[in-house]
């Protein structure tokens, strides 16, 4: 793999859709900062918890894939702010919702993880 930033990012963001389309916290603990801030900004629907309760939640859904749902992923942002931290910006759709992601990343000696995760959703009308 290249030690570029974007590779680093594009590998990050594949195992983040996948971790998540998967139902697969070990993946994605590979992905978040131990001090990840979870956020749902979703009108009437704002939660607020840490890594280990979001991977808690993970290991309790049954995984989008085994349900065969219709899966889209798009990277549509990412920008640095120097050589330690950025944001991307990404929609997905899964479980019936289209999702529109903020991810704060940060460089860590782990490589870069997501801090935050932002995120709001809407129930798709197909």
């Amino acid at each position: 793999m290249s030690n570029s930033p974007d590779a680093e990012v594009q590998d990050l963001m594949t195992r983040y859709f996948e971790g998540l389309y998967h139902s697969d916290s070990d993946v994605l603990r590979t992905v978040f900062h131990p001090d990840l801030a979870y956020v749902n900004a979703t009108e009437g629907t704002y939660e607020h918890m840490g890594l280990e309760a979001y991977m808690a939640r993970i290991d309790a859904r049954r995984p989008p894939a085994s349900r065969g749902d219709a899966r889209e992923e798009v990277i549509e942002r990412i920008t640095f702010k120097g050589a330690r931290i950025g944001i991307i910006e990404a929609r997905m759709t899964m479980m019936g919702r289209n999702y529109q992601d903020l991810l704060t990343i940060i460089h860590s000696d782990q490589g870069w993880r997501v801090l935050t995760k932002v995120f709001s959703f809407v129930e798709r009308r197909d």
